[in-house]
């Protein structure tokens, strides 16, 4: 019974891990896409197609 505690455990902590690594990534990707749009409205005139 004791090595299914642990195995629960264990993988509590690796979703827990996962979820603020996911996290990170999400917000990390957003502020760059927010960078990345500012920068394309602010050059739009140089722009051509």
């Amino acid at each position: 019974m004791e090595k299914i505690y642990k195995l629960m455990h264990n993988s509590g902590i690796a979703n827990v891990s996962m979820g603020i690594i996911l996290i990170v990534v999400g917000v990390t990707v957003g502020i760059m896409t927010i960078v990345n749009g500012t920068r394309l409205l602010m050059n739009k005139k140089e722009i051509t197609f």
